[in-house]
């Protein structure tokens, strides 16, 4: 019988060992939690490039705006010439004439259109002649022939006294020549800015 019973006893420890080394449940293992540090990290990585992106955005704003302004002004000032290029065109005279031709009464127009258009404009009318003729005369004759050129742009609705004269005679020729074709070309009326031209406007 004691047998029998250790021959049991044995049997059952064995049984005991075999069930603990074979069908045991193995502990259950845990996913690894990410590291907090690197998942801040990437938070900043991806903000710095938002930011990046953000900056890179403004700045390409910023560089079409001062385009566009830079854009702008070179217009106003090519503007601004062509104007003054059209004040200053001389008109020319007659032998011993002053009055006003009507080729060049186109030229005084945009003048006027000009002088409208730019209210604080003042500009100074020099009278020329060629050559030929005393000194006292040709005085007199530059004369007459920027006020008969003052007098058409205030015909045409110009304050007077936005419009000085001045003759120069025979002293400043434009041509150096004898000749009628020297003749003709200094035998004119010059137009100049005195004040309010810094920033002409198109009519």
């Amino acid at each position: 019988m004691k047998s029998v019973s250790l021959f049991l006893a044995l049997g059952l420890g064995a049984a005991i060992v075999a069930a603990s080394s074979c069908g045991g449940k193995k502990p259950a293992q845990t996913a690894p939690t990410p590291n907090a540090d690197s998942a801040a990290a990437a938070d900043r990585a991806r903000q710095d490039s938002i930011d990046a992106a953000n900056r890179a955005a403004q700045d390409e704003a910023e560089r079409v705006r001062r385009q566009r302004e830079a854009d702008s002004l070179a217009a106003l000032s090519r503007a601004s010439e062509d104007v003054r290029n059209t004040l200053a065109a001389m008109i020319h005279f007659d032998l011993d004439k002053s009055n006003v031709r009507s080729d060049d009464m186109g030229s005084l127009d945009q003048k006027v259109a000009i002088l409208q258009a730019n209210p604080d404009l003042r500009i100074r009318i020099g009278g020329h002649c060629d050559e030929r003729g005393s000194d006292e005369y040709n005085l007199a004759l530059g004369n007459r022939r920027a006020q008969s050129a003052k007098q058409y742009l205030v015909s045409h609705g110009i304050d007077a006294g936005r419009i000085e004269t001045q003759s120069f005679g025979e002293e400043r020729p434009l041509v150096d020549g004898h000749d009628e074709s020297a003749w003709s070309q200094n035998r004119r009326a010059e137009f100049e800015v005195v004040s309010g031209g810094d920033n002409l406007h198109r009519p």
